[in-house]
């Protein structure tokens, strides 16, 4: 299945994808830094660097492949609670988090088989119900889930809102009625058990070692530090891609 990764970041969602065995061909990111991590990661795949300007015409022009799958982890910040120290939170009304719309665009001219969400758990009350609405109103199903970082034995909470959203009537459709694309990937993240625990406890108590003796360069690790922050857990859309192929087979 070929991938149209927007929002990219440094490929994180890509990372997971490729993988459970999609291939990107197409990238979307406004950062220069992130951007010449993609280029570096993969070379030749092409990259947009504004969301307004990809439509199903520019990949045509382009010669990319018509995309199966899109995902996106688009803007946080207008739906984030941490927001609240800066003033109200607007969710999916904002700026940034608002660019939602071309995500539901895209999905609208292209038709994918499958669109996989993700974003923080702050914008189920400013603005997931708009983005429910706004698949449905251009004839897709979505289910969606709260998986967290930690679940996969990984130091740190990053709990996350996830979705996978599909055509109404389509194989995947089909295949919700039954167990659904998330809880498959639930049940998969559940085989983790509890090392989470574990490896959070091992970090607080090491943070020392973690650090390093003279501790961290900001003015070398800012970007790479905030790139990383950006990013989602590889592992997620890993976890979530297999259980698309296998429901696309079994359907």
């Amino acid at each position: 299945m070929h991938v149209l990764d927007l929002f990219s970041g440094i490929g994180g969602f890509s990372l997971g994808l490729e993988r459970a065995g999609m291939e990107t061909v197409a990238f979307c990111e406004i950062d220069p830094h992130a951007r010449a991590v993609l280029a570096a990661h993969w070379p030749g795949v092409k990259i947009y660097d504004d969301v307004q300007w990809v439509s199903r015409h520019a990949l045509a022009r382009d010669l990319v492949p018509t995309p199966n799958v899109i995902c996106g982890g688009f803007p946080c910040q207008d739906a984030s609670f941490g927001q609240t120290q800066w003033g109200k939170r607007v969710g999916i009304e904002g700026e940034r988090t608002g660019l939602w719309r071309h995500i539901a665009r895209l999905a609208d001219e292209i038709r994918p088989d499958a669109l996989v969400l993700e974003n923080v758990t702050g914008l189920l009350s400013v603005g997931w119900g708009r983005v429910l609405g706004d698949l449905a109103a251009i004839g897709y199903d979505a289910e969606w889930d709260r998986f967290p970082a930690f679940a996969l034995g990984l130091p740190h909470r990053r709990d996350r809102l996830w979705a996978v959203a599909y055509p109404g009537g389509s194989r995947l459709s089909r295949h919700n009625k039954g167990q659904g694309v998330l809880k498959s990937a639930a049940a998969a993240l559940a085989q983790h058990g509890d090392g989470a625990a574990g490896a959070w406890r091992a970090l607080v108590s090491n943070l020392d070692a973690v650090r390093g003796g003279d501790g961290l360069s900001v003015a070398m690790e800012r970007r790479r530090v905030h790139a990383l922050g950006n990013a989602v857990v590889p592992q997620i859309p890993e976890i979530i891609g297999r259980a698309i192929l296998a429901a696309e087979a079994n359907a």
